[in-house]
């Protein structure tokens, strides 16, 4: 009997692969790594045959150490990193390197995208800020520095729209990977002709967009040979890593919420129509159930804050020590307040001119404050995405997943930032891949809709907040938003003297 089913999380640093079994019970996990390259200012990109690689090694290696025989697999899913620009010929074979999520320098293609569409009327098709973070300015950029490359490229896929091609041969996208190009109609869900006449796109470029519990395909004679999987095993397209961990957090019906603290961070909640925020601080995926979206907002820099901290100041520092420390300095740190933008900002403020600083250094500052400081202005960044999110439906607690929910101190920092409870379930650093793995059993029938996550990934235990902080944090949270706005026009020079020196 096929009791199995295996899901691949493409993230930023490597491949996670995870089997569970039908029942939920995680079985083995494994990571295979891959680099990211940083040619340039704002740039970053990856080669999607390190993808490939790594999801090869890592079938291999998770089914030896699960003991599991590959005729045991009942299908295979993807979570995977969106916004990216990969462009392949007809063969799959990719025409240069992927320009990934955390990619920015397609600003001028930003601009030219507003000066076509209107960055409200993009928002109302699209769900989404017109933005140099999402693919279409980056095919733009492509088409405008690299025409050649532009010319002979097939398709523009996804990454793992890229690594089920060649696990079936078959070139295909879902609506949660196409609501994050900024040419997809949301409420539609199909490319937007009005989008891609504006900016003169092929649609041919563009798998046509099918829900995530689709299958994709079978695994090839080829692909078995490479991965170890059995020939004609059942391949669900999945999604991306946002809608994916909604699923995984068990957030799958109307109002609820979760928040995933990596190295990006993100707040999102589950809903029955997407949610435009009147100041389009926010966005919105598709759910992997079709019915549903996720009204979403996404910093760049919160688990990239903290270790940037910890590797610049903190020298051989454990993070528990760090920990320890930012918990005994006086909440509010004494005054210091940390703007957490070293990637320059996606949601809310999208701003990629923006950088990090520390305001508020005095002689009395100490480590101890600093490393709080840090903690809470990631806590602050997150709380105007939250409560943005608040103006589309009842938020009265969030589902917390994803590495940093392990660290006590964070954890508490945030529920007294917030003044929500914070809910932990059984799998934080997991529930990613659970979200394609519930797909996977969607997909091919082994369960009859989403709501069994709530059932797999159950709720351990609970953070509450310090209510007695509630008007301190209300206070701080108000001044960092003024010095943010403050800092804005120095944001602009600065942005100007690294471009032009």
């Amino acid at each position: 009997m096929n009791a199995y089913m295996l899901a691949h999380d493409l993230g930023t640093s490597g491949n996670k692969a995870t089997l569970y079994r039908t029942d939920g019970r995680l079985m083995a996990s494994c990571l295979a790594g891959y680099p990211t390259s940083y040619p340039r200012e704002g740039w970053a990109e990856q080669n999607p045959w390190d993808w490939w690689e790594a999801v090869c090694r890592s079938t291999k290696e998770l089914l030896a150490k699960a003991d599991v025989d590959a005729g045991e697999i009942a299908a295979v899913s993807f979570s995977a990193q969106m916004m990216g620009c990969l462009l392949t010929d007809g063969e799959g074979a990719p025409q240069r390197p992927m320009i990934i999520w955390a990619d920015t320098r397609a600003s001028k293609e930003e601009a030219w995208m507003i000066e076509r569409i209107g960055m409200e009327r993009g928002y109302r098709i699209t769900g989404h800020r017109l933005s140099a973070s999402y693919s279409a300015a980056k095919l733009l950029w492509v088409r405008n520095h690299e025409p050649e490359v532009y010319r002979r490229s097939r398709w523009m896929l996804h990454a793992k729209d890229f690594i089920i091609y060649h696990l079936t041969g078959q070139f295909v996208t879902d609506y949660s990977d196409a609501s994050g190009t900024n040419l997809f109609d949301i409420e539609r869900k199909c490319w937007s002709d009005e989008i891609l006449q504006a900016l003169e796109i092929d649609r041919n470029l563009l798998p046509v967009p099918r829900p995530s519990t689709d299958l994709a395909g079978t695994v090839t004679k080829k692909a078995a040979e490479a991965t170890g999987l059995r020939e004609g095993t059942p391949v669900i397209i999945g999604g991306g890593d946002g809608s994916c961990a909604c699923v995984g957090a068990g957030v799958v019906e109307q109002g609820s919420a979760y928040h995933v603290l990596g190295s990006s961070s993100w707040i999102a909640m589950a809903d029955k129509s997407p949610y435009f925020d009147p100041e389009m601080r926010t966005f919105n995926w598709v759910h992997l159930d079709p019915s549903l979206y996720t009204p979403c907002g996404t910093m760049q820099a919160a688990g990239y804050s903290y270790h940037w901290y910890k590797d610049t100041m903190c020298g051989q520092e454990t993070y528990d020590a760090i920990n320890e420390g930012a918990l005994l300095a006086e909440p509010g740190a004494g005054g210091l307040l940390y703007l957490p933008y070293l990637l320059g900002e996606r949601s809310p403020r999208w701003n990629h001119d923006a950088r990090g600083a520390f305001v508020g250094l005095s002689i009395t500052t100490t480590k101890k404050d600093m490393s709080r400081a840090v903690l809470e202005g990631v806590g602050y960044n997150l709380k105007v995405i939250l409560e943005s999110l608040k103006r589309a439906g009842t938020v009265r607690e969030l589902m917390m997943i994803g590495g940093g929910a392990k660290g006590e101190a964070w954890l508490q920092i945030l529920a007294d930032v917030f003044q929500m409870p914070l809910k932990l379930p059984v799998y934080l650093e997991e529930a990613t891949s659970l979200g394609a793995a519930v797909c996977a059993g969607v997909g091919v029938g082994i369960y009859p809709d989403f709501s069994v996550a709530k059932k797999i990934n159950q709720i351990e235990r609970t953070v509450m907040p310090d209510e007695n902080l509630a008007e301190r944090y209300e206070k701080l949270y108000w001044i960092f938003n003024h010095t943010y706005e403050a800092l804005t026009g120095v944001y602009g020079e600065l942005g100007d003297y690294r471009r032009n020196f």
